[in-house]
C-alpha cells in the first residue's frame, strides 16, 4: 500500500514534486543542497546531512503505510548509518 495520508504534514514534506532546502555544512560551510523526496545529502567534504522534515518517520505508527514499504526502508537503513557513511 502506497496511501498518502491527507493532512499528515510529513507526508506532505514526502509526496508532490520535490522541493530543494538547502543547508550549510557544520564541516566546512559549503551549501549542501537537499530534496523533500531525499533521506540525506553528502556535501563535497563527506559530510551526511539528514532531512529532518522526515523525522516522522521515525515515529509515526503509519510511516510504513504512508510512504509505502520500500521507501520506508530505505529510510530507516539510510538514517541508522553512522555519520560519513
Amino acid at each position: 500500500m502506497n496511501k498518502q495520508y491527507d493532512g499528515c504534514p510529513g507526508a506532505a514534506n514526502i509526496k508532490g514534486t520535490p522541493s530543494l532546502k538547502e543547508k550549510s555544512c557544520p564541516v566546512c560551510g559549503a551549501v549542501i543542497e537537499i530534496f523533500s523526496s531525499e533521506t540525506q545529502a553528502e556535501c563535497e567534504c563527506g559530510f551526511v546531512a539528514y532531512n529532518e522534515e522526515q523525522g516522522c518517520i521515525r515515529w509515526c505508527r503509519f510511516a510504513r503505510d504512508c510512504i509505502g514499504g520500500e521507501a520506508y526502508d530505505r529510510f530507516i537503513k539510510a538514517s541508522l548509518l553512522p555519520t560519513g557513511q
